[in-house]
């Protein structure tokens, strides 16, 4: 069970660090204006922005990582700070968040928990 919550918990930071880089490097490029659905010029004027909150989501990809070495409650902080990030951007700004950021989180987290 450990290795499933590990390999799980991999898979949301691993998502988290993909989108460092989407915010942070690839913004006003096509692929970050595909995946976050802009124009050039919302991207152009929001770059940093995007590029600030790249930044925590490179902190949580972080965080997730120390928990693989540090522990259940590190894992449970951080996954949790996860879901209610992804639950914030699903209100505020686009319902797919809820399911690209917030779900795999959800279930390391049932995870750890029920574990």
């Amino acid at each position: 069970m450990n290795i499933i919550i590990n390999i799980m918990i991999g898979i949301v930071a691993l998502l988290h660090g993909y989108f460092l880089i989407l915010e942070m490097f690839l913004w006003e490029r096509p692929a970050g204006r595909k995946s976050f659905r802009t124009t050039a010029e919302f991207a152009a004027q929001s770059k940093t922005l995007a590029a600030n909150q790249g930044l925590y989501n490179g902190f949580l990809a972080a965080g997730l990582i120390w928990g693989l070495f540090a522990g259940d409650p590190v894992k449970i902080f951080f996954l949790g700070c996860v879901v209610i990030a992804g639950i914030f951007g699903a209100y505020t700004v686009s319902k797919r968040i809820f399911y690209i950021q917030a779900l795999p989180a959800l279930i390391g987290l049932a995870l750890v928990l029920v574990a």
